[in-house]
């Protein structure tokens, strides 16, 4: 397997298809690298280099006890991004994977990065605070942590057979092939870690970071996406990131890197070529 040792000595695994200009992919929760590759397949057979990692405590990277918080996150994409010694790539984050992307440029700024694009992702802010009336309650979050931890495997099988993929909405097809894909994926990650990034992805601030934006930005989101609603994630980023265009996929869930992935393709295709 590809791997990189982080500076903690945590393993990070990657993969690495394709040939030409570089796109790197950061994925949600609980998922793993995996869960591009249908964009990887498209897009390494049009002419891209693909890479797309496992972040820590996912997938087949290490499960350490720490780090497991988006700080972390992004100094270990920065670490995967200078060991390969990746220029002017495009950065694509879905869901938690989009504020990996966010905090990553808000670190480490833009000098290794051409594009970006920010899919069902939750910046700015998905907890519902004072200066985010928008957001979604703690309450939210507290369910998935019990969730999590009454019986993680229902957990992962109830949600991807439900809100994710949109299954709970008339007239949905869903596959039990893409249920089965979450929950495993889900599996294959840490316990822990999985646990700790419910509060990486809600209750992380992104605003600061999305105005250090200085590159094309596409900030694409469903308008029926019941995971991270879009109000107070893609409409609010696309006013904070400077000259970003945003793309809404009428009746889209969240999880459209599968049910909507031709539309995805083909966009994230016109805005790599633009």
């Amino acid at each position: 397997m590809s791997t990189l040792m982080m500076k903690d000595g945590t393993q990070i695994y990657y993969k690495d298809w394709g040939t030409g200009k570089t796109v790197v992919f950061s994925h949600g929760w609980p998922l793993n690298a995996d869960s591009w590759e249908s964009q990887m397949v498209f897009l390494a057979s049009n002419g891209y280099r693909c890479i797309a990692h496992d972040r820590r405590g996912h997938g087949r990277s290490s499960q350490p006890w720490n780090g497991n918080e988006m700080d972390t996150y992004a100094d270990d994409l920065s670490q995967l991004i200078e060991s390969l010694d990746l220029k002017n790539v495009t950065l694509i984050g879905f869901s938690a994977g989009g504020g990996e992307v966010a905090r990553y440029i808000g670190r480490h700024g833009t000098k290794r990065v051409g594009k970006a694009a920010l899919i069902s992702s939750v910046p700015p802010l998905m907890l519902k605070t004072a200066a985010n009336p928008g957001g979604l309650p703690i309450e939210v979050f507290d369910g998935i942590r019990l969730g999590s931890l009454a019986d993680r495997s229902q957990f992962y099988k109830d949600l991807a057979s439900g809100p994710f993929f949109g299954a709970n909405r008339p007239g949905a097809k869903v596959s039990q092939g893409m249920i089965d894909s979450f929950w495993l994926q889900g599996m294959k990650a840490g316990h822990k870690n999985t646990y700790d990034c419910i509060k990486a992805f809600s209750e992380t601030d992104f605003t600061e970071d999305l105005k250090k934006f200085d590159v094309p930005t596409l900030i694409l989101h469903g308008d029926d996406d019941q995971i991270v609603p879009i109000g107070a994630s893609a409409l609010s980023s696309s006013k904070l990131v400077k000259n970003a265009t945003l793309k809404i996929y009428e009746g889209a869930p969240h999880g459209l890197a599968y049910t909507h992935k031709d539309q995805l393709n083909t966009d994230l295709l016109t805005f790599l070529k633009s």
